[in-house]
């Protein structure tokens, strides 16, 4: 008798166990849905660690942005990255540059958002204040563009490195075969690639630029040099179109332009903390930042750093 006693307490005490096992798997699956469609809802913006992407991270940590509107910064390495998440409606905003975004324009009846129910057409919601360098391999003597015959450049294909490698090239008179294009689309990856002697030259924005200038690597092009403005914030039209998105849109548009006040009147090391959390840089490089950085207000790209873009595309 007291074995079945036992028994059947046993049975009792497997069976809450199982009850309490499937009521946690249950409220796990509640949540996870639910943060889904909390995902889903909110405005998400894709954003690289580049000093263009700034005023957005400025903006989310000092609250700069209405509460009431859901504001999530989607953090990739890769501009590549940032462009697929756009362009397969993971997120409706992204940091890109004109000759990545034109290239898709020209392509939107080609592409579809995953399941292929609808076209994406990429939108400028604007221009930024991103400018590039050529840097050559100190280590190298890589001193002139004359120089990177028979050398390896760093850069990321149809983007506006592929057209600064292009310059590049025709500036110094090489043969396009003579200088090797590698593709390295993780912009850490690549300073990284300088900083250990793998690569001969590469093409950086800030911050990596100023890490990279430490080094006392050479600076052999400057597209601020050229006046060439060619960093945008890109938006998918179709989903931001509702109106919804649209009001959030107006919330983020708000944000972005009373960080940029904020940058323009404290500058880039006022918010050190920020470039800490976000940026992977050595202190040294943070001190060094340029605090000559200007930011504008939420405003179109230029009409010729556009027609500059379609045009190297129209002969690729």
């Amino acid at each position: 008798m007291k074995r079945l006693v036992i028994g059947i307490a046993l049975i009792g005490l497997l069976a809450g166990c199982g009850q309490s096992y499937e009521e946690t798997k249950r409220l796990k699956q509640e949540r996870q849905q639910k943060a889904l469609r909390e995902d889903s809802a909110a405005l998400k913006v894709a954003v690289l660690p580049t000093l263009d992407c700034l005023p957005l991270y400025v903006a989310k940590e000092r609250q700069m942005f209405d509460s009431a509107v859901d504001i999530r910064l989607k953090r990739f390495t890769a501009q590549m990255d940032c462009d697929t998440a756009l362009l397969r409606g993971r997120v409706e905003v992204a940091v890109s540059d004109l000759v990545r975004m034109e290239k898709w324009k020209a392509e939107s009846g080609k592409r579809k958002v995953e399941g292929g129910k609808r076209n994406v057409m990429p939108h400028y919601l604007t221009a930024t204040n991103a400018y590039w360098l050529l840097i050559g391999n100190r280590n190298q003597r890589i001193t002139d563009m004359k120089h990177l015959d028979d050398r390896m450049l760093a850069m990321t294909r149809y983007s506006v490195t592929d057209l600064l490698g292009d310059l590049a090239v025709d500036s110094a008179k090489l043969k396009t075969e003579r200088v090797f294009r590698i593709q390295v689309n993780d912009v850490d990856v690549r300073l990284d690639m300088l900083e250990n002697n793998v690569m001969d030259a590469l093409l950086l924005t800030e911050p990596q630029l100023t890490q990279a200038l430490l080094g006392k690597h050479h600076l052999l092009l400057d597209t601020r040099k050229l006046d060439m403005w060619m960093g945008v914030l890109a938006e998918d039209s179709v989903t931001m179109s509702h109106p919804n998105r649209q009001q959030q849109r107006k919330v983020l548009i708000k944000g972005y332009n009373k960080a940029c006040d904020s940058l323009n009147h404290y500058g880039v090391k006022h918010y050190a903390n920020v470039v800490r959390k976000y940026y992977h840089l050595s202190e040294q490089a943070l001190r060094q930042l340029p605090d000559t950085l200007r930011y504008h207000h939420v405003q179109a790209p230029r009409e010729k750093d556009v027609a500059r873009a379609k045009q190297w595309l129209s002969k690729k």
